[in-house]
């Protein structure tokens, strides 16, 4: 008799693709932050910064909670999107700015290189946020969505008695 496993409706969010980008940069914008707090920067730097913090735990808190699936009549992944380009530009500016620093203050220099990485997980963020809503858009347009399948599937297509036996 064959065990049926109940198939799990939705994936946690920790365990995403988009909660781990989103906790990177969390990671990396409260690192830098510190950077420039211990570094005594000026304050438009701590406060970015700080920002980017609170923005990003509310979209966390949000995602973890479901509260994004609650709330319909938002249209979260374009705030999630808008939120993504927003920083993307302010903490550029704000690396810009604090790597100019290197030959006086090391720190903030570090930080401002930390501010550039979050940058990049930025767009890395926003490029997930974007695919995600083309596939819920062409699901709601009717359009056929592809399905990557896994590797091992790709491995053995064969099936049957007398199709290669899978590795243990």
């Amino acid at each position: 008799m064959d065990n049926v496993q109940p198939k799990i409706k939705h994936r946690p969010f920790c365990f995403s693709v988009k909660g781990h980008v989103k906790m990177l940069r969390l990671a990396l914008t409260v690192t830098s932050m510190t950077f420039f707090i211990v570094a005594q920067a000026p304050e438009p730097y701590i406060v970015i910064t700080g920002f980017e913090v609170t923005v990003i735990l509310f979209f966390i808190l949000l995602y973890i909670l479901r509260l994004d699936r609650l709330m319909k009549w938002l249209f979260w992944p374009l705030l999630d999107l808008t939120n993504s380009i927003i920083t993307a530009v302010f903490l550029s500016v704000v690396a810009i700015l604090a790597m100019q620093e290197k030959k006086r203050r090391h720190l903030l220099y570090v930080g401002g290189s930390l501010c550039l990485t979050a940058v990049i997980v930025c767009c890395i963020d926003a490029f997930v946020v974007t695919t995600k809503m083309r596939t819920n858009l062409k699901r709601f347009l009717g359009v056929e969505v592809e399905r990557k399948l896994s590797p091992a599937k790709d491995a053995y297509p064969e099936t049957g008695p007398d199709a290669p036996q899978r590795p243990a």
